[in-house]
């Protein structure tokens, strides 16, 4: 794809946005090359402004901001390119395939179910292209709400060490944020505290919470 001296803003941001796609997919550099064939300008504009700004700017982590464009693109109705590509960088970007079905959930309540259906029909075959189970396992915090429950009412599915349990069991109240498609962090409160009493890490793998870390008590 030509590209325009150094000095040209939109260019600099193509470099950058391409640099940045390349990172997450795969192939990305001739992906692109292959999409934008006919209009390498608009190439030029689409990568640089999705992955050269928007993609770099610090209000959203990338996670969240991949999962935003996901719901963006289901409610557009736009079911060729960009649902497959924001499928690979959703994933690249941490986010696990069952988030992916959920936002795809989501969307269908704002968005219309006949759009919904129709990127659920594209998602079948972007899945099995992947490699991906189909339906996914359930969500990263899904996973990790029923193993604190279970290990809450006595029941822990792994060994996990004794002050894990405690702190698990004393909690008035958890907050469980998955950070990436196989790690989750859970704040554990107790009565009416402001700052979590405890911070845990889990890792979950598949379709079940593998690891716990403890990394701070108060």
């Amino acid at each position: 794809m030509k590209q325009k001296p150094s000095s040209d803003p939109v260019a600099t941001l193509y470099r950058e946005g391409r640099h940045a796609f390349v990172d997450l997919v795969p192939d990305g550099g001739a992906r692109l090359d292959a999409l934008f064939h006919t209009a390498p300008a608009l190439g030029e504009l689409a990568v640089g402004v999705v992955y050269g700004h928007l993609h770099s700017r610090p209000g959203l982590d990338p996670r969240l901001r991949e999962a935003v464009s996901f719901a963006a693109i289901i409610a557009s109705g736009m079911v060729g390119p960009p649902l497959s590509v924001h499928l690979k960088t959703g994933l690249a970007s941490g986010l696990a395939p069952g988030e992916m079905t959920e936002v795809l959930l989501q969307a269908s309540a704002f968005a219309g179910f006949p759009r919904a259906v129709s990127a659920a029909e594209q998602l079948n075959r972007l899945f099995e292209e992947a490699g991906l189970a189909s339906p996914p396992p359930s969500t990263p915090r899904e996973i990790t709400l029923k193993f604190c429950a279970a290990v809450r009412e006595g029941h822990s599915p792994i060994p996990i060490s004794a002050a894990v349990k405690r702190q698990l069991r004393e909690a008035n109240r958890l907050t469980v944020q998955a950070c990436a498609a196989q790690a989750v962090i859970v704040e554990c409160f107790r009565d009416s505290e402001t700052e979590p009493r405890a911070l845990l890490h889990l890792t979950v793998e598949a379709d079940a919470v593998v690891a716990v870390k403890l990394f701070r008590v108060q």
